[in-house]
């Protein structure tokens, strides 16, 4: 449907992204509208198209799909749009005396007759000036709308686009669409290349091709992956742009001539219809990758080979004084191997000794007045460490007091704060990715002991690279592999039963109870969705979190976070609450921290500080009558939440396994049913698993448990570290 008419009112607004709740007058009547109305305001005038909808709670909405903006067509609309305090220097009073003086000529004087604004008392030059320039700002804010629309390009990506190209945004797109390749927005590269075609770039251009070949790199990062082969990298970009192999290597060769990608020849040992032969191959990388690869290479093996000048001497009978706990062979050489070496890595599942490691060396390396740091990748993971050290532990986001790098395109010339400290141990390295990994080596002081902990077998980075996977090949540091579960860990059906997982054991046919095991695990198998839902709402607790292995479908966060919502912490006249979208926020709500936020200020009794950052849960104590926020977290920091943050949050009775990783829950459910392919692994299931610290219920498909258990193949990430690390 089209419609055509006013905006009376906006009832909520994100200025983010535009999206946005308003009456809409028409025909002399009033109808709500929601949608992406970037640029939009009270008294815009627009033409509208869309369709009716029946919200379960609000009733009948308009949801605009595509808009445009028009003038007021009667004298009485332009003076309201003219007074709604869009057009700088234009309240109601000066919008009527405007109207009156020039009338239907209004928008005709002040776009290209400013002047003549000064002849209204109380105009002078420098504000009619003002007004005309506000004026025509605005005018082309709604032709940028239109000119992106065309193009499928949505209105909330408009508004962003906008920010970062500014005034002259639609002269800069059509010198070069490619440009918004490469501003961080969820644009589709298909809908770039049709603008590009459609407004003449010719289809062999080099700045095409480049594009192509950056997206194409760009893309391959969001997989995890460093850099492509450069034959798959060529066959991808000629279908995707429809041209011939020798034109992407002309792009090749000009982007490396720019140093915005760079080429690694590298010699590997292949098999080829059953015979080994030595192969030489071409790996593509965007250059901000090579060069975190290349600084995480240079500055571990500098690590490693500098002076040993915190080593420890007669450390077994030091050890004896500080600590009566009876070390296992394999942690007297984790520790031997941490004094004897600048850089070591410890790796192993739940109930293996990792924390009596830990422990053990920040004891003994404090006895000799050294300082020991600890830190981990995120904010729970970081608490986690604490509560088992009785150290504080920071995140390493806090410790480098690193900027926005993760918020825009990578770079690796963040400044950090060097890292005070003889000893660094870093736990959950698993989850810790190339760029990170970059910023911590950057931070380390030469003569640093660094111990790297962590579980290779759980789910990788979300960020790209498999950085503790490489280091370990390459054997170029130290490593320790414990893989012996200590006696009291023995007795945790958890742990045994997530050790069987990883060793590819079927565990649903073993006696449920045995006398020297803790009963802290069940399986319970489920094949009806709807049943699998209201077993998760009975069972779940304040005590309980759900895991579960996607956003999607019935048994995904989204919907189990609206149900646990309505059950538990339903709708209250006590209780104020927040609209957000499709979202309503409560108080009493658990939520979750969705990205990297640096600036927001918190407070945690007589300590302020600023910084929440993606993984981070806590509870909404408060909602005042302007819609602010208050958020207490896990780790006690409160923060205010104002309505340009509340895209950064979301609800988090129930999370995914991937933002799981680094935390332990006291309870964990874990619905495994009608799951993806793609996400039914051996890894993804044995993350899930050992987040639970004394209870794991898993509900669901037998069938596909099984699948999980036995499929191992974990994706391959295309990356050079270990290469690199070999060539050094």
């Amino acid at each position: 449907m089209e419609l055509t008419g006013e905006i009376e009112d906006i009832i909520y607004k994100n200025e983010i992204n535009g999206y946005t709740i308003a009456t809409f007058y028409m025909n002399n009547s009033d109808t709500v509208i929601v949608g992406y109305l970037p640029f939009v305001n009270k008294g815009d005038n627009l033409k509208i198209t869309g369709r009716f909808v029946n919200h379960p709670e609000y009733g009948e909405q308009f949801k605009v799909e595509t808009f445009e903006k028009i003038m007021p067509e009667t004298l009485d609309a332009l003076e309201r749009y003219l007074s709604n305090g869009v057009v700088k220097g234009v309240g109601p009073a000066t919008a009527k005396k405007i109207i009156k003086k020039f009338g239907s000529s209004t928008i005709e004087i002040i776009k290209n007759e400013p002047d003549e604004l000064t002849k209204i008392k109380g105009i002078t030059k420098l504000k009619a000036e003002e007004i005309s320039n506000s004026f025509i700002e605005n005018w082309q804010l709604w032709q940028i709308v239109g000119f992106l629309e065309k193009f499928g390009i949505s209105a909330a990506s408009a508004q962003t686009i906008y920010k970062k190209l500014g005034n002259d945004t639609i002269e800069k797109i059509e010198q070069d669409p490619y440009v918004l390749g490469e501003l961080s927005i969820k644009v589709d590269f298909a809908q770039i290349d049709k603008m590009a075609l459609e407004i003449g770039i010719e289809k062999n251009s080099l700045k095409r091709i480049d594009s192509g070949i950056r997206h194409a790199l760009n893309l391959a990062s969001l997989n995890g992956h460093s850099c492509v082969l450069e034959a798959n990298l060529i066959t991808f970009v000629g279908n995707l742009l429809g041209i011939s192999d020798e034109y992407v290597y002309d792009g090749i060769r000009d982007l490396k001539a720019k140093e915005q990608i760079a080429v690694e020849t590298r010699e590997d040992i292949s098999t080829i219809n059953g015979k080994t032969e030595l192969v030489v191959q071409d790996w593509i990388y965007l250059i901000e990758y090579f060069n975190a690869e290349k600084n995480i290479a240079n500055r571990i093996i500098a690590l490693q080979q500098a002076e040993n000048i915190k080593k420890v001497n007669n450390i077994e009978s030091k050890i004896k004084k500080i600590s009566n706990i009876n070390l296992s062979e394999k942690q007297k050489e984790a520790i031997e191997k941490i004094n004897e070496n600048n850089v070591t890595i410890i790796t192993g599942g739940p109930g293996t000794g990792k924390t009596t490691i830990i422990k053990t060396i920040i004891d003994l390396y404090k006895s000799e007045g050294k300082k020991v740091v600890l830190c981990a990748p995120t904010g729970r993971a970081a608490k986690r460490m604490t509560e088992a050290t009785g150290e504080e532990a920071k995140t390493l986001h806090r410790l480098l007091e690193i900027g926005k790098f993760t918020d825009e395109k990578p770079s690796t010339d963040i400044e950090v704060s060097m890292i005070d400290g003889d000893i660094i141990i870093i736990d959950e390295v698993s989850m810790v990715d190339m760029f990170l990994m970059n910023y911590v080596l950057k931070a380390i002081y030469k003569g640093t002991k660094l111990i790297l902990v962590g579980d290779t077998d759980q789910l990788p980075s979300v960020g790209p690279g498999s950085v503790l996977k490489d280091i370990i090949e390459s054997k170029r540091v130290p490593y320790i592999i414990l893989n012996k579960i200590f006696r009291q860990a023995a007795k945790s059906k958890i742990i045994v039963n997530s050790h069987k997982v990883n060793d590819g054991i079927i565990f649903f046919d073993e006696e449920k109870n045995k006398e020297d095991c803790i009963d802290d695990f069940d399986f319970l198998p489920e094949q009806n969705q709807k049943v699998v839902q209201e077993m998760i709402l009975d069972m779940y607790s304040k005590d309980s979190q759900i895991i579960t292995p996607t956003k999607k479908g019935e048994l995904g966060t989204k919907i189990l976070n609206k149900l646990l919502q309505e059950k538990y912490n339903p709708y209250n006249d006590n209780k104020l609450e927040k609209n957000f979208g499709d979202t309503i926020f409560r108080e009493g709500d658990k939520v979750m921290q969705t990205k990297n936020n640096y600036d927001i200020t918190w407070v945690r009794k007589m300590e302020i500080g600023s910084g929440i950052f993606n993984g981070e849960m806590g509870q909404i104590l408060e909602i005042d009558r302007e819609g602010k926020i208050k958020i207490k977290f896990d780790d006690e920091k409160i923060a205010i939440y104002e309505a340009l943050d509340l895209e950064q949050i979301e609800h988090s009775y129930a999370i995914t396994v991937h933002k799981s990783q680094g935390s332990e829950f006291n309870e964990v459910i874990f619905p495994i049913l009608n799951v993806p392919n793609m996400l039914l692994t051996r890894n993804l299931l044995y993350t899930g698993m050992t987040r639970a610290k004394s209870r794991l219920v898993i509900i669901g498909s037998k069938k596909a448990i099984e699948y999980m258990i036995n499929n191992a193949t974990t994706k391959k990430r295309n990356t050079g570290l270990r290469y690199k690390l070999e060539m050094i």
